[in-house]
């Protein structure tokens, strides 16, 4: 799958320390905006426990784990939906990635630089959130005369898309998102086909300190972010950046041995991709045994024959059925040959919608 959630925030935030972290490029860093002007693009394993397990159970000679793409965007300033700091570059680059994973200084450090010289998380996302806003907003109102005037005509795409942007320019005008709206299916095909910034699908990252890493909802500046996410119905995920890109170096044994140490059970970098994934609305089924045991991200929605396509187009084009059972049952079971024993393999057709978590063997022929 292609699509990429991108890191917005505004300068010196902790966007680049993040992406080091997550994909180990190493993004350009310095204590001052605009370090980073052309985006940044890594690819990231998707962590799965699952894995080795179904690689216990059904052996293979090794494992490969799904990837997800992050897209590292310059720091946004005030102004840049005029313009300012380069915001027509930047404004473009968040209209090209699937997700916005928006982080926001949840730290103190004098060392650090803010770009507004206070420490104040609700005002940074009312600033990003704002110039957001206002970028679709001149979208918008750059659209509606023209579209308006090809709807009088009862021509029905027009009309359709009309009335479409009939609902979401009053609400850009409150200085809302245009995802705080609810589409029926056709309506969403419209307004993807808009570009909208403030359509897509948000996460939160507070960047906090390691000493808060333990009880990260202790942090006053996470409260704040948590409680304004969750009035808009999204996530908040509490991240140490810096300490992030530290343990990410570390070999698996020396990071379960900091993450102990620290009272943490999984690392922040695994939520957040977890979080960013299910952010998308994708999932992951596993093909297994022989060469390979391996993970593939799919779209949630997607039937049999168009997952059979991810592995392969021949797959897709000449479907005859998909050989499935669950990884529940296989972890339950402990062997294929006690699932077939227990009835829970399935057979399934073309109009089956897959589950996260299936174990797929796909029967074709072309």
């Amino acid at each position: 799958m292609s699509l990429t959630a991108g890191i917005v925030g505004l300068p010196n935030v902790g966007k680049s320390t993040l992406f080091n972290a997550i994909t180990k490029a190493g993004a350009e860093m310095a204590n001052y905006p605009f370090a980073t002007i052309d985006p940044n693009v890594g690819m990231v394993e998707v962590p799965d426990k699952r894995l080795p397990r179904i690689d216990e159970l059904i052996p293979a000679k090794k494992i490969i784990h799904t990837t997800f793409e992050f897209t590292d965007i310059a720091g946004i300033v005030k102004g840049a939906s005029k313009g300012e700091g380069l915001g027509n570059k930047f404004l473009e680059n968040i209209r090209q990635v699937d997700a916005i994973v928006h982080v926001v200084r949840a730290f103190d450090d004098d060392n650090i630089t803010h770009v507004s010289n206070k420490i104040d998380p609700l005002d940074d996302i009312d600033t990003i959130n704002l110039e957001l806003t206002l970028a679709d907003l001149d979208s918008v109102n750059k659209r509606y005369a023209r579209v308006e005037k090809v709807a009088r005509t009862k021509d029905k795409e027009a009309v359709a898309e009309f009335e479409v942007l009939k609902r979401i320019k009053p609400v850009l005008e409150a200085g809302k998102p245009v995802r705080s709206l609810d589409f029926d299916e056709e309506e969403q095909k419209i307004v993807k086909g808009l570009f909208l910034l403030t359509s897509k699908p948000v996460l939160y990252v507070a960047n906090i300190a390691e000493d808060d890493m333990a009880d990260p909802d202790a942090n006053k500046y996470v409260q704040q972010i948590r409680k304004f996410a969750e009035a808009e119905g999204s996530e908040t995920i509490a991240v140490s950046a810096k300490t992030e890109e530290e343990i990410a170096e570390l070999d698996d044994a020396d990071k379960q041995e900091f993450l102990e140490a620290e009272g943490v059970e999984e690392s922040g970098l695994d939520r957040l991709i977890k979080a960013s994934y299910k952010l998308l609305g994708l999932a992951t089924f596993f093909t297994a045994g022989g060469k390979e045991t391996r993970a593939w991200t799919f779209k949630i929605g997607m039937k049999a024959p168009q997952v059979a396509g991810i592995i392969h187009s021949d797959f897709e084009r000449g479907f005859i059925r998909a050989e499935t059972i669950s990884f529940e049952d296989l972890d339950k079971y402990g062997s294929m040959a006690a699932v077939r024993e227990a009835g829970r393999l399935r057979s399934e057709g073309k109009e089956y919608l897959v589950q996260d978590g299936d174990i797929i063997e796909f029967r074709f022929n072309v």
